[in-house]
């Protein structure tokens, strides 16, 4: 079976992290998903960009609707998730209005941040074959 582990962070505390601290974290995180992968349990690991860089979308009554960030009325709830990749936001939004699922709630569309570890210079692990 697969798994999303979907990582919900607090903000405070990130913000309250000093530039080593925040490095580290990154370094730590980036190491983790290498030992999960050389387990050959890692799929997929990417952190997000942050919740205002998000565009949620609807389809109703065929027509699209889009609001700034991640405001899905509290009636709906992460449900599942779909990786894609596309040349910008405007594609990717086009794309996942094809969903079937954009008629039954919403979906959030937000880019991945990039991130390299600090001392090797690796990046995070790429999906596997």
């Amino acid at each position: 079976m697969k798994y999303a582990c979907l990582v919900y962070v607090d903000a405070g505390l990130m913000e309250g992290l000093s530039e080593n601290d925040g490095r580290k974290l990154v370094d730590d995180s980036i190491d983790f998903d290498w030992k999960v992968r050389n387990s050959g349990q890692l799929i997929l690991a990417q952190p997000l960009q942050p919740p205002e860089t998000a565009v949620t979308i609807r389809i109703r009554d065929g027509k699209m609707s889009s609001t700034d960030g991640p405001f899905a009325e509290t009636k709906e709830h992460l449900g599942g998730f779909f990786l894609i990749e596309a040349r910008d936001l405007n594609e990717a939004i086009s794309l996942a209005m094809e969903s079937p699922m954009a008629k039954m709630g919403s979906i959030e569309v937000r880019p991945f941040l990039e991130q390299t570890h600090s001392v090797t210079g690796d990046e995070r692990p790429k999906l596997r074959e």
